[in-house]
């Protein structure tokens, strides 16, 4: 796909939440937030002509490694929000893409994101194949006060819960979906802290992909102000979430 018209370096994009993405409480499910993050990125790569179907030429696609988000408030059913995202480094197999939501012109939620080019067919990372000198590249223009890292996960985990792998879990690249994994700890989390928006920030680790029928473990360890999480496959270690209050 060439490059579109409307490309620029620096995207935004807005959104209008809708109650299907809304909890009980009316605010955005932090899985929803994910999601229109996620999609904000698929869009500003569409536009740039590094999109999936552009990389499946080469069988290659966009995989997400980490992610961490910053929230000072989530936004409510029926705000309007505007999402802008930016290239900080792309090079060889990765990259690191910041975001930023805004309501009413005010930040309220900041994310970096380290994504891998994977060739879809051996499964394995590889040089992104497409040109991409066209997206400006911002090294000093982070979003968040942290940056993306590796979670250690406590020895003295317990288990909480177990999961098989179902098609609706998969998603394009016919792996599980980076937010089921999300969606399946939070399960696990008591609704009242959901409700009351307590968490200030979330970090995420990829590490494994799943594939359908695969079944798993979730671990986890919770201290004063931190819960972390695992997703493990016969003792290997899938997925990584650590939120703190």
């Amino acid at each position: 796909m060439p490059i579109d018209k409307n490309f620029k370096s620096v995207h935004e994009k807005k959104w209008e939440i809708n109650f299907s993405q809304c909890a009980p409480n009316g605010a955005l499910n932090y899985t929803d937030l994910c999601n229109l993050l996620q999609l904000t990125a698929a869009e500003h790569a569409d536009l740039g002509g590094i999109s999936f179907t552009d990389m499946q030429e080469f069988n290659q696609a966009w995989v997400l490694s980490r992610m961490r988000l910053e929230i000072d408030s989530l936004p409510k059913w029926r705000d309007s929000i505007t999402v802008k995202t930016w290239i900080v480094s792309l090079e060889n197999s990765r990259s690191i893409r910041v975001l930023e939501v805004y309501n009413d012109e005010k930040k309220i939620i900041s994310s970096e994101t380290f994504w891998v080019v994977i060739n879809t067919k051996i499964r394995r990372p590889e040089f992104l194949a497409l040109p991409h000198e066209h997206f400006e590249e911002f090294p000093d223009q982070f979003a968040t006060k942290q940056r993306v890292k590796k979670i250690h996960m406590p020895k003295e985990s317990k288990i909480v819960g177990t999961h098989r792998v179902v098609f609706s879990d998969l998603d394009v690249v016919n792996h599980v979906n980076n937010v089921k994994y999300l969606e399946w700890c939070l399960d696990f989390v008591e609704p009242k802290i959901l409700l009351n928006q307590t968490f200030k920030s979330i970090d995420m680790n990829f590490l494994n992909e799943l594939l359908i029928e695969n079944e798993v473990e979730i671990l986890c360890n919770k201290n004063d102000n931190t819960t972390i999480f695992s997703v493990m496959k016969a003792d290997k270690n899938c997925f990584s979430l650590a939120f703190t209050l």
